[in-house]
């Protein structure tokens, strides 16, 4: 098939926007109700010319306006041209994600060189806003573009993906999330929390690079999977977080146990923690020092023939440890139960993740060195982590 409609290409384009609200239309409609979740990108109808030379090619002329809040109280702490060059990341993120769906030989289209124009405007539509002003031509039915930037999605095996900025379900005036989309492609799992005094809270800036943050208080917040966990018996764990300066240092960011089998990712003591416990009982357990608890940090985590690796990658330190156990049974998978993110099932009070988390990726594998590479580029181009 062939784009032949301007419906398919607005259809890829809201697809892409998982950052918070879109909306085909005009400027002037801008929030008008009220209850905009932003970031806001929205699509205003594009100019379309056929020219004769492409034999029907259709041309359109897109103006995508990207909106996000900018409140006095944000301009004691953040800079404008910040809040700008963020935004433009999540536009640069999202187009680059419209033109890897297209490289389906089936489906053509192409961005055309030199098209694209920038413009940042502030104070715009019926609030406080910044605003960056994208204009480029795309054309339909030719193939010559190639995206360049790698995500979590280009490597195989990806079990598990949740993202603060993505797939969110909360409670615009309070904050209070009450569900987080699985962002693995063609998946349809979720983690919600559907008490509302258990549920963290969703702020959709001022986290790592100024970026969409989900706060857990450390006493009661987590939320749970509505299916069970896919991990197999070797898998590579991803997250960007921080404790909070007042925390007891201790907490589960990713969280599973059916039995005695168990995962148990996150921190203790000042340290970067991973345990995991088999059928029987036999455990893999190992702590990394933080330089600082309260930093932005990229955990990695990899369990593979009877070893577990940890590493801590931050702000001008990187660390590396491991440790394995003969009598570990290699053979255990983790598919029996649920998973928890900020808690772990049956679990006491200090489980509970006290701090900001950003993003979860799992792998069903252990992934190569130059894998790990990728997914550490991907989180740290994002969130500028060290």
């Amino acid at each position: 098939m062939a784009i032949t409609r301007l419906t398919d290409i607005i259809t890829v384009f809201e697809s892409k926007w998982t950052y918070g609200d879109t909306k085909f239309g005009y400027e002037g409609e801008v929030n008008q109700d009220h209850d905009t979740q932003y970031p806001l990108m929205l699509i205003q109808p594009p100019e379309s010319i056929i020219p004769a030379i492409y034999n029907g090619r259709e041309e359109y002329s897109f103006e995508i306006n990207f909106y996000n809040l900018y409140s006095q109280a944000a301009q004691s702490v953040v800079t404008l041209q910040k809040r700008w060059d963020n935004l433009q990341d999540l536009s640069n993120e999202w187009l680059d994600l419209v033109l890897k769906n297209y490289q389906d030989v089936t489906v053509d289209a192409y961005l055309n060189d030199e098209s694209i124009e920038i413009e940042r405007l502030k104070d715009v539509a019926n609030d406080k806003l910044v605003q960056i002003k994208l204009v480029f031509t795309m054309s339909a039915f030719t193939k010559c573009f190639r995206p360049v930037s790698s995500y979590p999605s280009d490597i195989s095996d990806l079990a598990i993906w949740y993202k603060a900025d993505s797939g969110a379900t909360f409670d615009i005036a309070t904050k209070s999330l009450s569900k987080l989309t699985d962002q693995t492609p063609s998946s349809t799992s979720f983690v919600s929390q559907s008490t509302k005094s258990k549920q963290p809270l969703r702020y959709g800036y001022d986290g790592a690079n100024d970026k969409t943050y989900i706060e857990f208080d450390g006493t009661n917040d987590y939320l749970t999977s509505n299916t069970n966990n896919p991990s197999v018996s070797d898998f590579t764990a991803f997250y960007v977080g921080k404790l909070d300066s007042d925390a007891s240092e201790t907490g589960t960011v990713f969280g599973y146990r059916y039995e005695t089998s168990t995962i148990k990712l996150g921190s203790s003591n000042n340290k970067l923690y991973g345990k995991i416990i088999d059928g029987g009982g036999t455990t893999l357990e190992l702590l990394l020092e933080l330089t600082d608890t309260t930093q932005y940090h990229i955990g990695m985590f990899k369990l593979h023939n009877r070893r577990l690796y940890l590493n801590y990658d931050a702000l001008g330190n990187s660390q590396s440890s491991s440790v394995n156990n003969a009598s570990y049974d290699h053979s255990e998978v983790f598919d029996r139960n649920t998973y928890d993110i900020g808690f772990i099932d049956g679990g006491v009070s200090s489980d509970y993740f006290e701090g900001n988390f950003h993003e979860l990726i799992v792998f069903n594998r252990k992934l190569e060195d130059t894998e790990i590479a990728d997914v550490k580029k991907y989180l740290n181009d994002k969130y500028k982590i060290y």
